[in-house]
């Protein structure tokens, strides 16, 4: 009469052992097979910008990878606070991400206050890409060469010539205050709703000068709309390959890139995040996504969550001393 208790003592103690290696196991099942359903990928810009292009660029491939859908939503709103700010707030599991460009550096500076806090409230994934912008001058500016520019303007009192920008804190914007600062002139800041009224108003002459998105701008300085002076990165572009840099045209020191990073909600797991870049940096190999990528005029850029990280808060620190330095304030 004694063995059945203890044979059933054993059995009890066999399945709570299995029951406890079973808890063990799933958690560490699960993590290896993020992700197991579709991810949203944030614009907090309106379509057809270049967040938005970079995104749906590499929305497909990056799917691919992962095995897992790559859904894009626009959410935009206030320079890109409303859409950073939900991704914050997001439940932190690694299906919620959001991709923005310069903003994410820049509003911290030009906001008085932040719906977010982008070092507490948010973790990189990875970059994207990099892409340039062009000083471009309105065909009845006589001048040919950054060099030529910056003697006519410092010809003229401050503030006589104008540039056009897609908004204030735009990376239009941002490209125009960096020539400024390193070239010390003083070029007044007409804001738009859009890159595209700030072009068509420097094609007519409203203002002398703008610095769009390299990929925007071709068609128009192909069509000789627009006079291009320079791009603004550290190398030419194919895009427009007879086009000097700003820095070699006239203004040595001056370069100005555009970057694409993902960002996830702070508390995502280290897995899913190291799932998220290394997969992403697969989708960017990929020959066929760069030659895409390459004809919008975007230069794929792979770097670790650390990596990002790091770039951002140096991005940060460098724009806000431009932002404090020529007084800007967000318009909205």
């Amino acid at each position: 009469m004694k063995n059945p208790p203890t044979a059933l003592r054993a059995l009890s103690l066999a399945a709570a052992a299995t029951i406890a290696a079973s808890c063990w196991i799933a958690p560490a099942m699960a993590a290896d097979a993020f992700p197991q359903r579709p991810i949203t990928l944030v614009v907090p810009f309106a379509p057809g910008g270049s967040v938005d292009i970079a995104a749906r660029l590499i929305s497909d491939a990056w799917g691919k990878a992962l095995g897992q859908s790559v859904i894009v939503e626009n959410r935009a709103g206030a320079s890109g606070n409303i859409g950073m700010a939900a991704v914050a707030r997001a439940e932190p599991n690694g299906y919620t991400l959001a991709i923005n460009t310069m903003s994410l550096a820049i509003n911290p500076a030009l906001f008085k206050t932040m719906p977010f806090d982008t070092a507490r409230d948010l973790r990189s994934v990875g970059t994207v890409g990099t892409s340039q912008h062009v000083l471009t001058v309105s065909p009845s500016l006589p001048v040919d060469n950054v060099q030529a520019l910056l003697d006519y303007i410092r010809a003229r009192p401050a503030n006589e010539l104008s540039f056009g920008s897609a908004g204030t804190g735009s990376t239009f914007h941002m490209a125009a205050e960096l020539f400024k600062s390193v070239s010390g002139t003083q070029i007044l800041h007409v804001p738009y709703k859009g890159g595209g009224p700030a072009m068509v108003d420097t094609i007519s002459g409203q203002v002398q000068m703008s610095f769009p998105v390299l990929s925007a701008a071709k068609p128009q300085v192909d069509g000789k709309k627009l006079k291009a002076l320079g791009v603004t990165g550290t190398t030419r572009s194919p895009l427009l390959p007879d086009v000097p840099t700003i820095a070699e045209s006239g203004l040595p020191g001056y370069a100005f890139n555009t970057w694409f990073v993902i960002s996830a909600p702070a508390g995502t797991p280290q897995a899913a995040v190291d799932t998220l870049n290394a997969k992403l940096a697969q989708a960017l190999q990929s020959p066929a996504l760069a030659e895409r990528m390459g004809r919008e005029g975007f230069d794929p850029l792979i770097s670790t969550p650390a990596q990002t990280d790091a770039m951002v808060a140096t991005e940060m620190t460098r724009w806000a001393g431009i932002v404090k330095d020529a007084g800007i304030e967000a318009n909205n």
